[in-house]
């Protein structure tokens, strides 16, 4: 998924309703996953009430913020790349003040004002309500800096502003950082423990949404399914929990329901998911309800034992292959999505061969497929040796994608005279004439526009396909129109 996401966000510039009061210009870019897009609408939110209208023109800000990802090395360069743009324009526009805001600046704290001259401002994911107090440090002529982690959910009050959007689609965050110290990943690092947001403050935000005409929501967290509310702190705190507390906690097939009969005519997408958290529980709230999306993006990483292992991923390549089963049992038309890591330390061509089995066991509708990047920080980064060739990373990885684009036509194929729900989202890129939209399994259907418009639930029926989109003819609306 969050590939995905990288593809429909990266670098965007976010656009915010103007206040005719505020009088500075605030200038912002996301990279990485969903919820650093998310947390950018919170930014958004928090600098709108501290007189900043939001601009697309670089030149012109005040204040230029870049919300940033260290997932993989080439997320980070990109950012100092664009820093040296910013660099630029500060040259010709000296009052223009620079932010680094995310998992970067939480990573390198301090280091980023002395390595990057051009930063004045640097914070963590957990530290945006304290921008206020930051800016006037800043305006004051002293560096500010604030990457402490919090162990409470911290932005479930604040009403994200919806940036960039089609008025179709949004991000509802319920969970904030991991607990899964997967040994190649900086996210509970950059991003904390995990904790969950409480319940009724989640339907609000979708009601608040519904009321505005938006269709489909996407309930996003680092790990989603392992959501847990019991009046709030750390996840792994629960065990500590009263007995009353233990008794009325929602978790996260309790709260998808919630959804789902809450708003009926509401789309319901979620991610990402852990292997070891989807539950039987959760497979059968989602087979129960259509508005809830048949798609589950369960990234498996590798196909190795001895790799998943390395990895400090807590599924065999065994569980997860009779977890796949037990979804198709449950939701038979559901459409099932990886993560794959190539190359990761150690990784030898036994192993290799170990994924590409595993993929053709399940044949993945789609996946997002990366060499192994060398994190600091991470237990990968600090014990092991990052000893797989790059040339043999590249052509493993290129053996997973050409593998991965097989099974994607195969799946997609499966389509072929059905008729299918889609949400239309915009405009097909290649014709005017034409609209856009995903499925319930999340896969781009294109048919021609005739009278239909965004935001409509349209049945498609589909006569041709590609690897990566359906084709088709509406058939008139959906019963969720």
């Amino acid at each position: 998924m969050e590939k995905e996401i990288d593809e429909q966000l990266q670098g965007q510039s976010l656009v915010l309703e103007h206040k005719a009061e505020n009088t500075k210009k605030l200038y912002i870019e996301s990279y990485g996953c969903a919820m650093n897009f998310s947390d950018s609408e919170i930014v958004a939110s928090i600098l709108t009430n501290e007189g900043y209208n939001t601009t697309q023109i670089l030149e012109e800000a005040d204040l230029v913020l870049v919300n940033t990802c260290s997932i993989r090395d080439k997320a980070e360069q990109t950012v100092r790349k664009r820093l040296e743009k910013y660099n630029a324009v500060k040259r010709i526009n000296p009052r223009m003040k620079v932010g680094v805001l995310g998992c970067m600046a939480e990573r390198l704290k301090t280091q980023f004002l002395e390595e990057e001259k051009i930063v004045d401002m640097v914070v963590g994911p957990d530290a945006y309500k304290d921008l206020p107090n930051l800016l006037k440090e800043v305006e004051e002529g002293r560096d500010a800096i604030n990457v402490i982690l919090s162990k409470e959910e911290t932005y479930g009050d604040i009403s994200p502003v919806r940036l960039m959007s089609n008025g179709v689609t949004a991000f509802v965050s319920i969970t904030r950082g991991c607990d899964n110290m997967c040994t190649f990943c900086v996210v509970p690092f950059t991003r904390g423990r995990e904790r969950s947001r409480e319940p009724q403050s989640i339907i609000a935000e979708i009601q608040d949404l519904w009321d505005k005409g938006f269709k489909e929501i996407t309930l996003l967290g680092q790990n989603v399914d392992s959501y847990l509310w019991y009046g709030g702190g750390l996840k792994k705190d629960f065990d500590k929990a009263s007995e009353m507390q233990i008794a009325t906690a929602v978790k996260f097939e309790h709260l998808l329901e919630m959804v789902a009969v809450a708003f009926p005519k509401m789309r319901i997408r979620f991610s990402t998911s852990n292997p070891q958290d989807m539950h039987e529980e959760v497979m059968h709230v989602i087979a129960k309800y259509p508005n809830i999306c048949k798609h589950i993006h369960l990234p498996v990483q590798s196909g190795s034992n001895r790799i998943l292992a390395a990895m400090n991923r807590l599924h065999t390549r065994e569980e997860y292959m009779t977890l796949i089963d037990t979804i198709k049992s449950i939701i038979p038309d559901a459409c099932i999505t990886q993560d794959i890591i190539a190359g990761f330390p150690t990784e030898t061509e036994e192993d290799h061969q170990d994924t590409l089995s595993l993929m053709e066991y399940v044949k993945y509708s789609f996946g997002y497929m990366y060499a192994y990047s060398e994190r600091p920080g991470t237990l990968a980064g600090r014990k092991m040796k990052d000893d797989v060739l790059e040339e043999t990373k590249m052509r493993r990885l290129q053996e997973i994608v050409d593998l991965q684009r097989i099974h994607s036509g195969f799946r997609t194929q499966e389509f072929l005279g059905k008729i299918v729900e889609v949400l239309v989202e915009k405009p097909s890129k290649k014709s005017a004439n034409d609209l856009s939209g995903r499925n319930s399994q999340s896969i781009v259907v294109v048919f021609p526009k005739e009278h239909y418009k965004i935001g409509d639930f349209v049945n498609v029926k589909i006569t041709n396909c590609t690897s990566g989109t359906l084709i088709g003819e509406a058939v008139g609306y959906s019963e969720m129109q």
